[in-house]
């Protein structure tokens, strides 16, 4: 399981007038590529359950404690993919409403 982010969705900044678009370029990158690894690693190891997913906005130091969630309201979708059964989804990418675009 990757912590990765909604800023490294190419579709999400890709879209007409995103204001993620200029937003965090090599913060967002580094999750693009992070997001990558992910797919790769799900085909290279079919039976693991492997998978990005994005806890949200969440007041960290990484943001000066702006986030608009608790550190354990956004490690809640950490732990249930983390902790998701070998029925369970692999190679994509989720928050806690569900599957983030590419």
């Amino acid at each position: 399981m990757n912590v990765s982010s909604g800023l490294g969705s190419i579709s999400t900044a890709a879209e007409p007038g995103s204001p993620w678009a200029a937003f965090a370029m090599v913060y967002s990158s580094a999750k693009a590529a992070l997001n990558m690894l992910t797919v790769k690693y799900a085909a290279a190891f079919p039976d693991m359950r492997v998978n990005a997913v994005d806890p949200g906005f969440t007041a960290t130091d990484l943001n000066q404690h702006r986030g608009s969630q608790t550190v354990a309201e956004g490690a809640r979708v950490i732990v249930q993919y983390a902790t998701i059964g070998p029925a369970g989804p692999s190679g994509g990418f989720f928050s806690s409403t569900g599957p983030v675009p590419w």
